[in-house]
């Protein structure tokens, strides 16, 4: 982990209500995709974590949502500014798992932290396919991203007014996608969903309100067949290990 100060260098709307935060400085500390860092902000007491969409050697991008006011102060962070980070939070994607042919699925403000993972399952020699599940057209973020990647990727939305009409599920019945393994990151609902329906091991990547953000309370658990995990240092489990009620 690495804790210091980072220049803001891009800061961008992408929607209505999701940014994109470019930051420079020390990447060291960052060894897989699906780590987070903690923002401290101005004027309030507990830093937010945000995941990280991708980095290189002195950059950072992160993609937020503006859920409360922590995060709409946030938004009017300009470029040239400062801002506090604590990096390399989390345990991270397992990219060296034995597959050929992974889901990448991402809801939300899950998908952000799935761009660098499908870059990292290129560089392994495999073949995802990406599937992105907004509500609407106008939420949809990153589709270009995932494009210019050269894999499939396919957007579903439950309105339909963009790409498949529903979720994930229905995306996979209409293309008829031949998978060995998943990565998911996104709501709740949908972990719960894609861990009870698709028969292939994943792993799979939980969001959840933080406290510290590295492991000194309990106050972002999930429960596991092994105990209790924290969700800010065991933020990837294995899909054969997670437990919901």
């Amino acid at each position: 982990m690495t804790k210091g100060l980072y220049l803001i260098i891009r800061h961008e709307r992408l929607t209505d209500n999701v940014y994109r935060l470019v930051v420079e400085g020390d990447t060291s500390s960052i060894l897989r995709s699906g780590q987070f860092v903690n923002i401290e902000i101005e004027r309030f007491y507990l830093r937010r974590p945000i995941s990280i969409s991708d980095y290189d050697g002195n950059t950072i991008s992160l993609i937020y949502k503006v859920v409360g006011e922590g995060t709409e102060a946030l938004t009017h962070y300009k470029e040239g500014r400062e801002i506090d980070l604590l990096v390399g939070l989390g345990n991270g994607f397992d990219t060296d798992t034995v597959c050929h042919k992974p889901l990448v699925i991402g809801g939300g403000v899950g998908i952000p932290p799935l761009l660098k993972l499908t870059k990292e399952l290129i560089t392994k020699d495999k073949q995802p396919t990406v599937i992105i599940c907004f509500n609407t057209k106008d939420e949809i973020f990153l589709y270009n991203e995932f494009k210019s990647l050269g894999v499939d990727v396919l957007v579903t939305t439950v309105d339909g007014s963009y790409g498949v009409k529903g979720f994930y599920s229905d995306a996979i019945k209409e293309s008829g996608i031949k998978y060995d393994y998943y990565y998911t990151c996104g709501p709740l609902a949908m972990l719960k969903d894609i861990h009870s329906t698709l028969s292939v091991q994943g792993q799979i990547s939980f969001e959840e309100r933080m406290g510290c953000g590295f492991g000194g309370c309990m106050g972002c658990s999930h429960k596991t067949k092994s105990g209790y995990k924290r969700v800010c240092t065991d933020t990837i489990i294995n899909s054969d290990e997670v437990l919901f009620d």
